[in-house]
């Protein structure tokens, strides 16, 4: 018989970093966290990508997300699903802009063609990005078919879009992951 629940866990160390409450006050201080999921997930066997979702004007931690994409055996456990999805469940609402709350997404690196269309759904009002979808793909992964004003897009949507955010540091998880022999995990095994 067919399993009839989908479990993406978070692993215990995730919310031992920061938990739900903690408040971070500006867009470094929130990026340097998303960095630091990415980096301990990859020592512990996960992807180099970290995400969280925070209330926008107060930086209060609603939850926190790591690449799950390995550990369950599921291609869209990415750092931003997992991190959307928590925070929806932990407010009881698939709408993360519901009566008029806004909360934002930290991501360790630019949304793929995944996350970019999960995006529109999740209700955030801001997206702040570390690493440039070109640092990703420069150490193997395939970000999918995103439009070029991808940016432009989400704003247009009520979506502000912050970029390049310590994107040194962020790129240098992913690049540090690739060179260590972590797996590339694009569909297929390619095209990278």
């Amino acid at each position: 018989m067919p399993d009839s629940a989908v479990h993406i866990d978070l692993p215990g160390w995730a919310e031992e970093l920061a938990a739900p409450g903690a408040v971070f006050p500006d867009a470094e201080a929130r990026m340097r966290l998303a960095i630091l999921l990415a980096h301990t997930n990859t020592a512990h066997g996960g992807g180099p990508f970290g995400a969280a979702v925070l209330e926008r004007a107060s930086g209060r931690l609603i939850a926190v997300g790591v690449n799950r994409v390995l550990a369950a055996n599921a291609s869209i456990a990415h750092a931003e699903v997992v991190a959307l999805t928590r925070a929806q469940q932990r407010l009881g609402t698939f709408d993360l802009g519901e009566g008029g709350r806004e909360c934002e997404l930290v991501t360790s690196a630019e949304p793929c063609v995944q996350c970019f269309g999960a995006l529109f759904w999740a209700g955030i009002r801001g997206l702040v990005c570390g690493a440039r979808s070109a640092d990703a793909e420069a150490a193997g992964f395939d970000e999918g078919p995103k439009p070029a004003a991808w940016a432009d897009l989400l704003s247009a949507r009520g979506i502000e879009v912050t970029r390049d955010v310590l994107r040194a540091e962020a790129a240098q998880v992913i690049a540090d992951y690739a060179a260590s022999g972590g797996p590339i995990y694009n569909p297929g095994g390619g095209p990278a």
